[in-house]
């Protein structure tokens, strides 16, 4: 009988450690043939692969999948024009988002300082660092100085993966944008540096979440493979939490598709804690997100959870 085959998508990040550590110790069922898919471009490119059918499950920004559900576009759309649902959990804890600019940019010092220059960078549309962007205007107050209906208070950029981000706001094609705090903090850390940080925000939820593409696993509460790569999942992070040294060498080494300080790699481990359990998405969590992305206008007022809209695929 052949094996068959899922391929996930991941964020070449250390918070996808336990995935690799899946991967390098073989914990995947025998059954099920795995390929890893990189996506430079983060949650709002894993998404339209999930759609096209070009990957099978993806780990991603939560804000990311519930607006890609949710948004004005998708919200009545029937669940195969969706593309995907969230099936699984990843971490317990926030992801803290640098906000950035050009080392060369004198006129911006600060966040106080967007209010007059808020073209704000993004990987793309539906993204994490567009989503983000928003809560971000809806705690600055700035989403009651419309500049259109379209950008309530920003201009958004699609610029593509972090590099061209960094390239657009020392290029000025942006303002500022924003990307997790240790991935960027080898370019705005030190005086030779390209850019500057300005500020930070935390995701007011757990950060990572799990989703699987509806072509692939139509009845993902009750596939026994989507159940069986949980297992794997598990054991992945258990491993790590066993082993943490070995994942801060992969850091150092590049060997997971990212590179960082052995010193950032042991400060994200303190802020850090990975699910126990991977398989199934806690409803309160997801109300909690929609609350916010109703109050920042990423999705409308009038927005939801209910059955079958893919925020809620598996329960906890």
């Amino acid at each position: 009988m052949s094996s068959r085959e899922v391929r996930i998508g991941y964020v070449p990040e250390h918070y996808l450690l336990p995935l690799h550590f899946c991967n390098k110790h073989n914990l995947f069922p025998p059954s099920v043939q795995i390929t890893l898919v990189p996506f430079l471009s983060g949650t709002g490119h894993m998404i339209t692969s999930l759609r096209s059918k070009e990957i099978d499950l993806a780990i991603g920004l939560t804000e990311g999948w519930v607006a890609g559900l949710l948004n004005p576009d998708m919200y009545n759309k029937s669940p195969e024009e969706k593309g995907y649902s969230i099936v699984g959990s990843w971490v317990t804890t926030p992801l803290r988002w640098a906000i950035v600019t050009g080392r060369n940019r004198d006129n911006i010092k600060s966040v106080d300082d967007l209010k007059s220059h808020r073209r704000v960078a993004v990987s793309r549309i539906g993204s994490g660092s567009h989503v983000m962007a928003f809560v971000l205007a809806q705690q600055e107050g700035w989403l009651h100085q419309t500049k259109d209906s379209k950008s309530e208070g920003l201009t958004i950029v699609p610029l593509g993966p972090f590099k061209d981000l960094r390239d657009g706001v020392t290029s000025s094609a942006a303002d500022f944008f924003m990307w997790e705090h240790f991935t960027t903090k080898p370019y705005f850390h030190g005086e030779d540096t390209p850019l500057k940080k300005i500020g930070e925000i935390y995701t007011p939820w757990p950060s990572w979440h799990i989703a699987a593409s509806r072509s692939s696993f139509p009845d993902p509460a009750n596939d026994d493979t989507l159940k069986q790569i949980f297992n794997s999942l598990d054991q992945g992070i258990q491993a790590f939490n066993a082993d943490t040294e070995s994942g801060i060498r992969m850091l150092s080494t590049g060997e997971a598709g990212c590179h960082y300080s052995e010193e950032d790699g042991r400060e994200w481990l303190k802020d850090v804690q990975f699910v126990q359990g991977t398989r199934g998405v806690d409803v309160g969590v997801m109300g909690g997100v929609v609350s916010v992305l109703k109050t920042a206008s990423v999705i409308g007022r009038e927005v939801s959870i209910k059955d079958g809209d893919g925020v809620v695929g598996v329960a906890r």
